[in-house]
């Protein structure tokens, strides 16, 4: 009776044995074969199902059979702790170890890289392309007052607050995480010593911004910026049209482009050349660098700059040189202007 009872035991063990590895195996044993150490990129959308999210794997060859990646997400009781986003999965891993990277949402970081001087709307362009952001609730959000205020930022609009910098964002992140990023990252380096500063000169930080944002997009060279920014102030104490380029800039449609005499007769309040004094907002988003400028101009008596076309500019304190300094440049584009229809017609 004993050795029945051992065989049956052992019989049984043998069969548990046996079915736990074609069972388990299946999640806990990686498929055979060489595999491209290259990964495999796979996006899964919130609010997707365990089915949807499994077929999705199958689908890109990341598990071979997506009814093993319900099994075990069920009874390791994983159902509704998967996590939507980008991930970059290995081939050649076994199924637990596929859904433990999802469980744990190891996400890849995409890498954005936000330019000084660029626009909200050159910026919503870049996270739509990159991350996959809905442009337009990008753009209206950052014309939403009431989200605005959230932030505790006081003006109307965003723009001139989205910081430039390199950053690292999840896919599937949404516009308001994205601008809540780059504000934050705009309070980080507008700190409130620099506030104080800007307070005790009399000015606000929205006019810093504003006259920033000019800068960034007058100075190409960082030696010329505090330059710049000391014509601006300069024009603006003595009452004199700020006549800034990129604040023409900001209200063409088809910019940024070479300035029509027709595009400086724009009537908007953004338009320098007609309006005096600062614009209503900022023209850009500038760097750290020409929001320093603003607050440390430097101390020259210049009211006038000319581009050189090399990135540079010619400074001057009286129209008369000033336009000395832009009929030598208006010479100078013509010369080069020529040598390229020439060059043209040789070929």
């Amino acid at each position: 009776m004993k050795k029945t009872i051992i065989k049956i035991f052992l019989l049984t063990l043998t069969i548990i044995i046996i079915a736990s590895y074609f069972i388990f195996g299946k999640i806990f044993i990686p498929p055979k074969g060489n595999f491209n150490k290259e990964p495999i990129e796979v996006k899964i959308r919130s609010g997707l199902s365990l089915k949807a999210i499994a077929d999705t794997l199958q689908q890109n060859g990341i598990i071979e059979n997506s009814k093993d990646f319900i099994f075990a997400n069920k009874i390791f009781n994983n159902v509704n702790r998967l996590k939507a986003g980008k991930y970059d999965i290995p081939r050649g891993l076994s199924v637990y170890k596929v859904m433990k990277i999802i469980v744990d949402g190891r996400t890849s970081n995409i890498r954005v890289v936000i330019q000084e001087g660029l626009t909200s709307y050159q910026i919503a362009s870049i996270m739509r392309k990159k991350v996959e952001i809905d442009s337009v609730k990008f753009i209206n959000l950052i014309n939403d007052t009431s989200f605005i205020n959230k932030l505790h930022i006081k003006p109307k609009s965003l723009e001139g607050y989205l910081f430039p910098n390199t950053y690292y964002f999840h896919w599937g992140i949404t516009e308001k995480e994205v601008i809540k990023i780059l504000t934050n990252e705009f309070n980080r380096n507008f700190t409130d010593s620099l506030k104080n500063v800007v307070t005790q000169q009399g000015w606000t930080v929205h006019q810093i911004v504003t006259l920033a944002s000019i800068i960034e997009r007058e100075a190409l060279v960082d030696s010329e910026r505090a330059m710049v920014a000391a014509v601006f102030l300069n024009r603006l104490k003595k009452r004199m049209l700020l006549q800034a380029c990129p604040t023409v800039q900001y209200i063409i449609p088809d910019g940024p482009r070479r300035l029509l005499n027709k595009d400086l007769k724009i009537d908007s309040p953004y338009n320098t050349y007609i309006y005096p004094g600062l614009p209503p907002g900022p023209v850009s988003n500038p760097g750290v660098k020409s929001i320093l400028a603003a607050i440390n101009p430097a101390d020259v008596n210049y009211l006038y700059f000319v581009a050189k076309g090399d990135g540079t500019h010619i400074f001057s304190k009286t129209l008369n040189k000033h336009l000395a300094a832009k009929k030598k440049f208006d010479e100078y584009r013509r010369k080069i202007r020529r040598q390229q229809r020439l060059n043209g017609t040789k070929k």
